[in-house]
Order: structure tokens, then C-alpha cells, then sequence
């Protein structure tokens, strides 16, 4: 059992699966610039990396050359643009998300989201899926570090007043698994995600076997 007053979260592939919309993004994109879309299938199957990773494969899975730095850039811009404007139409919470946050809060911890996700479309997504309220802080990836960088965890920690013997951190990756390490949190890690290699890779001090196991292994 892990004691912690405090749960820092990760957001996608951890609390929503949000690669629908991200790969439909990636795919307007590649049609909007003369290249074939690849389908969700296999668009999906880039996501995890970050907007400039996926289109540096998306571009390669498409055939079509790779981008120049420069041209990535206003690549990688364009395709917030189509991912905002549709944020949350194939993205939902993973089973028993809602139902733990609401027995979490109501247990009085505090709650956070720390996410390598700009902090726009993060607090877009949260209000848009109604989660938005379970939240006493939502750290996203406007700072100047972020994860694998412990201090992008300790934000995190610093917005809700609390010390990392007080936490804990849930997420799906390597980057989620480093920084919590580094930032000395427990780490617990969700059985599903966009890791891209088994679970059991992360190391993570609590392997659950579903996001609502947090009812009982937290303290």
C-alpha cells in the first residue's frame, strides 16, 4: 500500500485515451499537405512521443520525404491547430478513471495533472471530458522543463503544497516512470498506455492491473 495525500497524474494514454483525435490530427494533416492518410490503426500506433516525433513518422509511414527542420516546425504548429479544434471527439477517460477521481476527492486528496501536454489544450481536454473539476492543479508543458525532468514533477508537487514523502505518480511511460523516480515519488503505472513495450519495462514500485486498483492501494 502506498501512503500519499497528494496524486500527481499523467494525462493521456493514463487518464484519457486520447489517441483517436491525435491521429486523426495527424492524418487531416498529411491530406491537407498532398500525402495519403495512414488510418487511425496505424496512426495510432505513432503516438507517445510527442507532436514532432509523430509527424516525423507520420511522414516516413506515408512514404513522403522527411521534413525539414523549418518545415517541421510549422508542421508540428499546424497540427495543434487541427488537434485543438477537435479535441475531444473520439477521446474519452479510461475505464473507472471518473469513479476513482470521485472517491480520491472525496477522501481529501489533492489531486494533480502533470503533463508534457501544452497547458491549453490539457485544461481544453479536462473541461471538455468533464474531469476538469477533480483537479487542484494542472501542470502542463508550458514550463521550461518537462518530463523526463524531475522538476516538472516537483511543479507539480509545488502547486499542491506537498512534499514528495506526501505523493505519489501514476502514468503510462518511461518519461513518467524517470521523473517520479528522480523527483522521489512512488511510481504506479496503468496497464494499458502508449509506452510502446510491456508494463513491466517501467520498473514501477505498483503495477496496477486497472486504474480503479488506486482505491485500495492508495492510502
Amino acid at each position: 500500500m502506498i501512503w500519499a495525500s497528494a496524486i500527481l497524474f499523467d494525462l493521456d494514454g493514463t487518464l484519457v485515451d486520447t489517441a483517436g483525435d491525435i491521429a486523426a490530427a495527424l492524418d487531416a494533416l498529411l491530406v491537407e499537405r498532398g500525402h495519403g492518410a495512414l488510418g487511425e490503426a496505424v496512426a495510432r500506433g505513432l503516438v507517445g512521443d510527442g507532436a514532432r516525433v509523430l509527424i516525423e513518422k507520420g511522414w516516413r509511414a506515408a512514404g513522403a520525404p522527411a521534413p525539414a527542420p523549418a518545415e517541421l516546425d510549422a508542421l508540428t504548429r499546424r497540427w495543434f491547430e487541427l488537434y485543438a479544434a477537435d479535441i475531444a471527439r473520439r477521446s474519452r477517460p479510461y475505464p473507472g478513471v471518473r469513479e476513482t477521481l470521485a472517491v480520491l476527492k472525496a477522501r481529501g486528496k489533492k489531486l494533480a495533472v502533470v503533463t508534457n501536454k501544452a497547458d491549453e489544450p490539457a485544461a481544453k481536454l479536462l473541461a471538455a471530458l468533464e474531469l476538469d473539476s477533480f483537479f487542484d492543479a494542472v501542470v502542463g508543458g508550458d514550463v521550461p522543463f518537462r518530463k523526463p525532468d524531475p522538476r516538472h514533477v516537483r511543479v507539480g508537487l509545488a502547486a499542491l503544497g506537498a512534499g514528495a514523502a506526501d505523493a505519489a505518480f501514476v502514468g503510462d511511460s518511461p518519461n513518467d516512470a524517470k521523473s517520479a523516480r528522480a523527483a522521489g515519488l512512488p511510481f504506479l503505472s496503468v496497464p494499458y498506455g502508449y509506452a510502446h513495450g510491456p508494463v513491466e519495462a517501467l520498473g514501477a514500485d505498483v503495477a496496477l492491473t486497472a486504474f480503479g486498483d488506486l482505491q485500495g492501494v492508495l492510502a
